[in-house]
């Protein structure tokens, strides 16, 4: 089994040839979210993913063999739930609302401009229709947000290591007009 330690965010540093070249390994979110995995990448090589703890691997990232050698990840299509509004009397205010509700459970969700993309949960489903929405069950891609503290879940100047949400300031509160978190 080849050892994979280090995570390269979107191939940071890289000549984009050295990545088109580099092996691939398709994987789905629920595999991507953790930080220790066996899987198996396009050449046939067994790999074991052991990175620090609190790293998400994103579609793009570039994993570091123990050898040298890297490999590309893509996102593998996967069950979700697509969620949009109606078009005879829906608005973007809609997925707003939608993304509020789901923020509240702390579901994962992948954000774009015209629709919400979360994970299968058929309670949910039954709740965004309730909502007026649409919700439609396909194979695609699942990218969820990485949370408030976690920027993109990359690594940019300024911003968060890959991954891992920061610690609140001391001097930072969570409490917010009559409520706490």
């Amino acid at each position: 089994m080849l050892q994979v330690a280090k995570l390269l965010p979107r191939g940071a540093g890289l000549a984009p040839v050295l990545v088109q070249r580099a092996a691939t390994v398709e994987l789905d979110w629920d595999v991507r979210q953790k930080s220790r995995f066996d899987c198996t990448d396009s050449r046939g090589r067994h790999l074991g993913i052991f990175l620090p703890r609190g790293n998400v691997v994103r579609g793009g990232d570039v994993l570091l063999a123990q050898d040298g050698s890297l490999v590309r990840v893509i996102a593998a299509a996967q069950p979700v739930l697509v969620v949009t509004p109606r078009p005879e009397h829906g608005s973007a205010f809609d997925l707003t609302r939608a993304a509020y509700h789901l923020g509240n459970r702390h579901v994962p969700i992948e954000l774009k401009p015209d629709h919400l993309k979360i994970e299968p949960d058929h309670v949910l489903a039954e709740m965004l229709r309730a909502m007026h929405l649409i919700v439609t069950e396909t194979q695609a891609t699942f990218e969820p947000e990485a949370g408030a503290y976690g920027g993109n879940g990359h690594h940019h100047p300024g911003h968060l290591r890959h991954g891992v949400e920061a610690e609140p300031s001391p001097t930072h509160s969570h409490e917010h007009g009559d409520h706490s978190h």
